[in-house]
Formats: structure tokens, sequence, C-alpha cells
């Protein structure tokens, strides 16, 4: 039985700079991703451009180059391509783990000769593997599972948790749920593609945290009539035809040929909870020690935005590079004690 020293979940940033981490320090590790290379942001729409400035995108010292202030989704996954390239990292693709068994052993050795987390995946043929680790590093991110409204006809063809692109919908009637930022940049490129965008929220106000230069735009849109917007709102149902949504104890029917359900995302709890990971059932944040981001279950980590449960807004890439250099630097040293 071949087992590794770390297994990494994900192929995202965090988890990337985790197997960084691991090489430089001579660890056998293995990254296995379920989707593409940094899918989540590869399923950012197209035309996004980031928050923050290059550098505090970067991982492993790699340079990340622009020639404007703020990257684009374009140029970060040519980043993230050249940064699996110059590290010649090993990532298994198009492969979702399903279970991860603790080993059978306790206590938080972690030696050559200790038991081995056994994890189990599945590919896109359906072929299951199985594989072996001393740990295991759950960079998991969260943009895979949307936090769903829980109303008739959220599975329906013409709905969906994630925004795009904004040509499909010309001269379309389109409602968007949500308020914050992914919500407001929607509302906003939809609009100028030639859609007419109503947006639904359930607060009293568009969020804070939405990007300084995007919120008097989408505020002045808004004011101006340019785009519809609902308050204090609550979706009832949707339709093939409408959305039906509450306020103030009236209903409206408001018609769309396009919804968009912008309501955030949260971790795979019941990937960790199977693990053994205890999970707070409010926040849906795993248990874990803030200062080596190991959880409950003795050497399984979490990285990134696995950390966050359904505050994503505290996690972004630029803090979530650094905890695997942390956890790497945990591991390496229980290896060379034992």
């Amino acid at each position: 039985m071949s087992v590794r020293d770390v297994l990494i979940i994900g192929a995202g940033p965090s988890g990337l700079a985790t197997a960084i981490a691991a090489k430089q320090r001579g660890l056998d590790y293995v990254i296995v991703e379920k989707g593409v290379l940094v899918d989540a942001i590869y399923r950012f729409p197209v035309h996004m451009v980031f928050f923050t400035t290059p550098e505090l995108l970067e991982i492993g010292g790699l340079p990340l180059t622009s020639p404007n202030d703020k990257p684009t989704r374009l140029e970060a996954l040519r980043y993230y391509r050249r940064v699996v390239d110059t590290f010649g990292l090993q990532v298994s693709f198009h492969e979702e783990v399903t279970e991860i068994e603790p080993p059978h052993t306790a206590g938080a050795g972690f030696s050559r000769t200790d038991g081995a987390f056994t994890v189990t995946s599945r590919d896109t043929r359906g072929t299951t593997r199985v594989r072996h680790a001393r740990a295991v590093v759950m960079a998991i991110g969260y943009y895979d599972h949307p936090n769903y409204l829980g109303v008739p006809g959220e599975d329906l063809p013409h709905v969906s948790h994630y925004y795009d692109d904004a040509h499909p919908q010309y001269r379309q009637r389109v409602v968007i749920v949500g308020g914050k930022n992914s919500a407001a940049e929607a509302a906003l490129e939809l609009f100028r593609g030639g859609a007419h965008v109503t947006m639904v929220h359930r607060r009293s106000a568009l969020g804070d945290s939405i990007k300084y230069w995007v919120k008097p735009d989408i505020e002045n849109r808004i004011k101006e009539g340019s785009i519809a917007a609902r308050f204090d709102a609550r979706v009832v149902d949707i339709t093939p035809a409408m959305v039906r949504i509450e306020r103030d104890g009236a209903v409206e029917e408001i018609p769309a040929e396009a919804v968009y359900l912008l309501t955030g995302y949260h971790a795979d709890v019941d990937l960790m909870s199977g693990a053994g990971v205890r999970i707070d059932p409010v926040t849906l944040a795993p248990d874990f020690n803030k200062e080596t981001f190991e959880t409950n279950v003795p050497n399984l980590f979490v990285a990134g935005g696995a950390i966050a449960g359904r505050q994503t807004g505290t996690i972004f890439i630029e803090n979530g590079r650094f905890h695997g250099e942390k956890i790497i630097a945990v591991l390496a040293d229980r290896l060379r004690a034992d």
C-alpha cells in the first residue's frame, strides 16, 4: 500500500499554495481536484475584475503581471496555469473525493509507520480510486455549494445560482435575487448588455461589502430606474414565466425569462462531517485550530474558503493563500520529530 505524506483536496489557490510548500519541504503529496484548475475562478463571470491588486493573488513567490491595476479573471487563469507548470505540481483533475476515512490509530502523531487516512474518489467515468495519506488538507473552497432558497421552481432550467455572461439575456427580462457584490455586478453587466433587470433583496438596502467603484454605480442605476429593485422582499416561488415575491404582506409577480439566485455559497460540510469534523450547525464552520488549521480530527486540516462556513466574506485568496504554508510547517515538524 502506497502511503503519501499528505493528500490535498482542491486545486484552488490555497490548495496550490499548500502543494508548493509540501514540495519545498520534501513531502510526498498529491492534489485531487473534482473540476478544472482553480475551478471557482474559472466559473466566475467571464468579464470579472478582481477587487485586489495582482501581488495579493500571488503564491509561491511567482509574480502575477498585469497591465491593469486589478487583474481580470482571464489573467488569473493564465497565472495559475503558470504556477502549476513552473513548480511541476502533481494534480489529478476531474476526480471528486467522496469519502475520507481517518486512521484507526488515535492521537496527533505523524510518522511513516502510523495509520493513514483512506481517501476514496470517483472520476467522471465513474471509476473509483482509493488513496492513502498520513495527512489530508481540505482546500475545497465553497463556490460549488450554493445557498438554496428552498422555494418551488428553484430547479427550473432558466434558474441558476451562477452568473456567467450578459449576452444570452439581451432584450430578456431578468430577475436577480441577492444584494451583495456578485448580484450588483451581474445586474450592471446585464443592464449594459441590453437586459431588463429587476433586483430582489431580502434586506432594506444593498450590502456594504460591494466593491467601492461598483456601489455608487448600482445605486445610481436603481435611483434613475434603469435597474428595478425590490427591497425587503422574499421570493415565494418561481415559475417558467415569473418570480413571485412577497413584501409588506403583498404579493407581486415579476415576469422573467431568466433568474439568477446569487444568494451565496458554503463549503461541502457533508464531506467534512463524514470525516469526523465537527461542524457548527448555525455557521457551518468546521472546528479547527486557528493557529495550525488542524480540525478536531488529528492530521486533517482545512485551508482557504473551507474554514469560512457561511461567512464566506471573511476568506479571500489574499489571506487563504498563506494557510498552506502554516499547515505544511506543522506536518514537516511532526515528521521530523517522529
